[in-house]
């Protein structure tokens, strides 16, 4: 897959995996790498810049597993950034699909 598509939607796959439960820096990229292929230090730096920018909050939990984790939680303008962004991409993924079907019809 395309390395700029992949950062552009990555974002989005980041907002709408947290939207559902707190999650943890690996644990979104293992997400995410179930359905196409990211570098671990991609996400990290995007869950910096989203926390700084009031995207997310944070804070540590406990780990069995070793020392603790930082987990991130959707704010609501976070959600709300979510939301937005969910609709911009369905209607761009519509058009694409709609593109795609005509230009397969003419062949």
């Amino acid at each position: 897959m395309n390395v700029q598509f992949k950062k552009g939607v990555l974002q989005l796959c980041v907002l709408v995996l947290t939207a559902s439960k707190d999650r943890y820096g690996y644990e979104l990229v293992e997400e995410i790498s179930r359905k196409f292929a990211i570098a671990e230090g991609t996400i990290y730096p995007l869950l910096k810049r989203l926390t700084s920018e009031g995207i997310f909050s944070t804070y540590l939990a406990e780990s069995t597993e070793g020392p603790p984790r930082k987990y991130y939680r959707l704010t609501d303008d976070g959600r709300q950034m979510m939301e937005e962004m969910v609709k911009e991409w369905k209607m761009f993924s519509e058009g694409v699909t709609e593109m795609i079907e005509e230009g397969m019809q003419l062949e």
